[in-house]
């Protein structure tokens, strides 16, 4: 999983004072000690001001940016003063550069990473530039279409490029109705082989948004920030070093809070409360050496004691047998029972079926209920046993039903339904009344009410029962030991 990334936007806020600008670097420097879990970088903005405005626009004060982006000019060397001082703290260097001779720039002083802003994200003539470098790239997707993002991820993405994408608005500061943070979530689902991040311009004071931003996934934040004085005021949507550090503590917080995406075992704190408060398995009658402890032996009661095996661990797919004679009333202790369990060989049962299917290229509709036939236990599931896939089940019945290698169906017949069967992948034997055929894909062949029916694959087979209405108590078994038990079936609906 990437480290958070906090990217430490200066844009003009160096005033055109290369003093002031190493200076912000520095505080920014010090309010990010002890966040050792992050990573840091800190950004320029190029732009070559001699072609970048328009000759009959140079020195103009009545418009906003010509004014801003003149009065605060740096030259390259001052700005390779501002990236010796981002290096000497530590700080990856990343620069947007807003036309393609900054780009020239960028490459010549060896910046490490290359944003994109939201304003140049369909910037054709720039993008094509920037794909030339050997760079990773963050680009800034405020005020973009779903369709225009697209574009640009598939121009990068097909041409190798390292990428991330950041949720944007531009507001200036950004008022909390409008930051729509919930879009972190949406660009990870569309674009799941790029990473994603927030570039944010909210209230510098508010902490909460980086918090949002860190539990819908973001692992790349990007914020303004400068640092006041007598000489300086700093913009509402610039973070001056006690804000960055209270910024910082926040998102910290959410990541501690969030935790990891894995699946993490219970503490042990946690497994002893669980333990505590859940019922555990009491004997309702004498039990022998050897016997096989059933559902009516038990009952299921709070509290439990130590050593106790509890309601949780008893499951049809596990069989408790008595080590020695046991007596009604008392707990049962797992060091008591010898416990078998069938849960591992339903996996392995549902495992191999699907790779049967894909062998035939057998497509399943989503969410088909699949059920396990384990005529004689699941430990003999190699040997007697097939899976049923019941696609849909009314007043005509489709299933698909699939014998691993080596398994036989034992014999049986039904009153009510008559089925059809269609050979989809791999061959059978079949016996109809006693009587042996072969079947192999694309055989067709209808089993009509009360004919006795028994089937065996040697090497897998797949096929599709048509039918009409199937009933659960229509099914009679000529082995007597087969009806007899009742957990001879085991229904799956999550297993695809």
């Amino acid at each position: 999983m990437n480290r958070p990334l906090f990217i430490f936007e200066m844009a003009n806020n160096h005033m055109g004072d290369t003093a002031h600008g190493v200076a912000i670097i520095r505080a920014i420097r010090e309010a990010c000690a002890g966040f050792d879990d992050f990573d840091f970088a800190f950004k320029l903005q190029y732009r070559d001001l001699d072609t970048f405005i328009h000759p009959s626009f140079k020195g103009r004060d009545d418009v906003k940016y010509v004014k801003r982006f003149e009065e605060t000019r740096l030259s390259h060397a001052q700005f390779s003063t501002l990236l010796d001082a981002m290096r000497e703290c530590g700080f990856k260097t990343v620069c947007t550069p807003f036309d393609e001779a900054s780009v020239d720039l960028i490459e010549a002083q060896g910046i490490e990473v290359i944003k994109i802003a939201s304003c140049s994200l369909t910037d054709w003539p720039l993008l094509e530039r920037i794909a030339r470098c050997d760079k990773p790239v963050v680009a800034s997707t405020a005020g973009a279409t779903p369709e225009e993002v697209d574009n640009v991820v598939s121009f990068f993405l097909h041409r190798g490029k390292q990428l991330t994408i950041m949720h944007c608005v531009a507001e200036y500061p950004t008022p909390a109705a409008n930051l729509h943070i919930r879009r972190i979530e949406a660009l990870r689902s569309r674009y799941p082989d790029v990473r994603v991040g927030f570039s944010t311009h909210e209230d510098p004071n508010e902490t909460e948004p980086v918090m949002l931003a860190m539990a819908k996934g973001a692992t790349v934040f990007e914020k303004h920030v400068g640092l006041p004085s007598e000489k300086y005021a700093l913009n509402a949507y610039s973070a001056d070093p006690e804000q960055v550090r209270r910024w910082l503590a926040a998102a910290q917080r959410a990541q501690v809070l969030c935790g990891s995406e894995a699946w993490p075992e219970a503490t042990a704190a946690e497994a002893a409360s669980l333990e505590s408060l859940r019922r555990g398995v009491f004997l309702t009658r004498d039990i022998a050496a050897g016997e096989t402890i059933t559902d009516s032996a038990v009952c299921f009661a709070f509290p439990p004691v130590a050593g106790q095996i509890a309601a949780n661990q008893w499951s049809k797919y596990s069989r408790h047998i008595a080590r020695r004679a046991l007596a009604a009333g008392t707990p049962l202790l797992a060091e008591q029972v010898d416990i078998l369990h069938a849960r591992e060989h339903i996996l392995a049962a549902v495992t191999a079926t699907r790779q049967l299917l894909e062998a035939g290229n057998i497509v399943v509709p989503g969410k088909s209920d699949l059920e396990i036939s384990h005529h004689y236990g699941m430990e003999r599931f190699a040997e007697f046993g097939l899976v049923m896939i019941t696609v849909v089940n009314r007043e005509y019945c489709k299933k698909l039903i699939a014998m691993l290698p080596g398994q036989t169906h034992p014999e049986q017949y039904h009153n009510k339904k008559e089925e059809t069967f269609v050979i989809l992948h791999g061959s059978m034997t079949l016996w109809l009344d006693g009587e042996q055929s072969e079947a192999s894909r694309g055989d067709v062949i209808t089993v009509q009410r009360g004919v006795k029916h028994k089937f065996h694959s040697r090497n897998g087979v797949v096929f599709e029962e048509i039918s009409s209405t199937h009933y659960t108590d229509d099914s009679i078994y000529s082995d007597p030991a087969v009806t007899a038990n009742p957990r001879r079936k085991t229904l799956l609906t999550y297993w695809l």
